[in-house]
């Protein structure tokens, strides 16, 4: 446990990361969405009145350096806290103190750090003293605390997502770092175009990375006079990385995941494993491929092989759980597939054709037989009247109308004949058939 540790003023030989720590929100880098003018944790910290909390982000995004600001602007006792170096014993001192502040009119807010590594009994030495208010607790955790935070402490907080860094957030970061006299600002550097935003691409999202990318980068730069200057070389050797991508306007982002996402279109597998590795390579988020190949696979393939959504959320889910660079066999596994597989864009124009109508048509009643009728006024109106239930009819299906008056006969999912899809058609003709029969019978019994 260590107390008011959070304002020593770092040595002279402290990490970069360390030395050029955010004090203020201002300085403060992403997190936008909670942060933003009129956000509601912006509005907690401005006005002093933090309830129990919990940060949940990937590392590097700010977390601790959100509680350090919290602590420079509150009126409570700031202590930090450590799960990995404290046990239950610490934890009960640091509540009775906490409670006899309480008694006289004090407030304490306990920063946690990796929260999730205290053990079930730990954490529920911390709930009666949040239950009584003895304590403001705010943590910290990289895994979700839906699963590692018992759930009647959970309860009790708060959970504010931290969201990893864009590049943009970390590229302006980096140019603080050059400017700023806790930073580099007192030497004269100099770098070509673009390579600030390969190093936040090499980062992934993490600031600590990027500012010790960018120490390791200075310190190896070559010294003419006053000048420091950094090459394409000695950046290469310091990321490991050959300088793939990214443009400094970030066309060449897009044009990757384009050339990705049309070979795999195309059914050219080679050609999507090569646009695949050239984005890993060059620092792309693998979790970014992911989500685009999510998105592929109900776009581009969709009834006609629906295994393919199933391997692309695996997908994703591996490369959450593992990251890189384990992961780049599970994406490949899921481009490899999505390549093969046969390709349908009926969902994709379906919804296209879905949408046009319900924009244009937006006040379009609800048929009274299919609205829900919870109240007796509700079914006195009509509502759910007529309504037929499919599993009471042997064929499953009934010649019910779904569709407002004005959109009968719309057809908007126009199955191909490509894999799977194939047999979608035959069933949705089946019914179709099916209906027109029992429309032409109805008529014959008017």
């Amino acid at each position: 446990m260590q107390q008011q540790s959070l304002f020593e003023n770092p040595s002279a030989g402290a990490p970069l990361a360390s030395r050029l720590r955010p004090e203020t929100l201002e300085e403060f880098a992403g997190q936008r969405h909670l942060l933003g003018e009129g956000k509601v944790l912006r509005q907690l910290i401005d006005r002093d009145q933090v309830s129990s909390m919990i940060f949940w982000g990937p590392p590097g995004v700010g977390k601790t350096t959100l509680a350090r600001i919290i602590a420079r602007r509150t009126k409570a006792e700031f202590i930090d806290f450590s799960a990995v170096t404290s046990g239950i014993k610490e934890i009960k001192e640091v509540m009775n103190r906490a409670e006899r502040g309480r008694l006289m009119g004090d407030k304490t807010i306990l920063f946690v750090d990796e929260i999730h590594r205290f053990n079930k009994a730990q954490q529920d030495a911390f709930l009666p003293f949040v239950e009584k208010g003895s304590i403001t607790l705010i943590g910290a955790t990289t895994e979700n605390p839906s699963f590692e935070i018992n759930s009647a402490l959970l309860s009790r907080c708060k959970v504010f997502v931290l969201q990893a860094l864009t590049a943009e957030d970390l590229t302006g970061l980096l140019r603080r770092a050059l400017t700023d006299p806790r930073g580099f600002g007192e030497m004269d550097i100099r770098c070509e175009d673009g390579m600030l935003e390969m190093i936040a691409a090499f980062a992934n999202g993490d600031a600590r990375v990027a500012l010790s990318t960018l120490e390791m980068v200075v310190l190896n730069g070559e010294r003419e006079g006053m000048v420091t200057r950094i090459t394409p070389e000695v950046l290469e050797q310091c990321i490991s990385k050959k300088s793939l991508l990214y443009d400094k306007n970030g066309e060449e982002h897009y044009n990757l995941i384009s050339a990705l996402h049309k070979s795999m279109r195309n059914s050219d597998a080679q050609a999507a494993i090569y646009w695949l590795a050239r984005m890993l390579e060059a620092g792309e988020d693998p979790l970014y491929v992911a989500r685009r190949l999510v998105r592929f696979a109900s776009e581009d393939i969709g009834m006609a092989d629906s295994r393919a959504l199933e391997i692309t959320v695996a997908a994703y889910q591996a490369c959450h759980f593992i990251g890189m660079p384990e992961c780049t066999v599970h994406l490949t596994h899921a481009v490899v597939y999505l390549s093969m597989a046969p390709k349908s864009n009926a969902l994709y124009t379906a919804y296209e054709s879905a949408k046009k109508d319900a924009m244009e048509m937006l006040a379009e009643p609800v048929p009274l037989q299919i609205r829900n009728a919870p109240t007796r006024l509700m079914k006195e109106q009509g509502y759910g009247k007529g309504y037929q239930y499919a599993h009471d009819f042997e064929e499953k299906i009934t010649d019910m109308q779904c569709l407002p008056d004005s959109l009968q006969g719309r057809r908007y999912y126009r199955p191909t004949g490509e894999g799977s899809e194939a047999r979608v058609r035959e069933r949705m003709a089946q019914i179709d058939a099916w209906r027109e029969q029992r429309k032409r019978e109805n008529k014959g019994k008017e």
